[in-house]
């Protein structure tokens, strides 16, 4: 989810993923990822969906999808993380052993996962890279 040039995505193709759904609302975005796609030929492997992420989720949910690795990298300054796990919860979007990793900017976003009732996904680590951090939750 919120793709932008489609690099985690990638990555988890390069390192073995069957297959990734890649998910942004942006045409520029969409074109970069495409190219990104076709320069590592990892093209067939990859579903790409040009919505937003109210959208994606909900498509999803009708083709009963589930997920083992959910990657969510919403704009830093935005709002959209605790709508995006709550949906994917709702949805029922995670297979029972799978995982959900955010990137966010934001040291107290933990916190605030934490203190959300609404959603039923637990954090189980926590790491800084650079200016980025990841929470990992199951």
């Amino acid at each position: 989810m919120f793709a932008g040039s489609g690099a985690i995505a990638i990555e988890f193709l390069s390192r073995g993923a069957e297959k990734a759904y890649i998910c942004d609302n942006s045409q520029k975005a969409i074109s970069q990822i495409e190219q990104n796609l076709e320069k590592t030929k990892l093209k067939e492997k990859a579903i790409i969906m040009k919505a937003d992420y109210k959208n994606c989720l909900k498509e999803f949910f009708i083709k009963r999808l589930q997920f083992d690795i959910i990657y969510l990298d919403p704009p830093y300054k935005g709002e959209m993380y605790d709508d995006t796990l709550e949906k994917i919860g709702q949805y029922n979007l995670l297979k029972h052993n799978g995982i959900i990793i955010i990137e966010t900017d934001e040291e107290n976003r933990r916190e605030k996962i934490e203190n959300n009732a609404n959603i039923k996904y637990q954090i189980y680590d926590f790491r800084k890279y650079g200016r980025a951090y990841l929470i990992f939750l199951n």
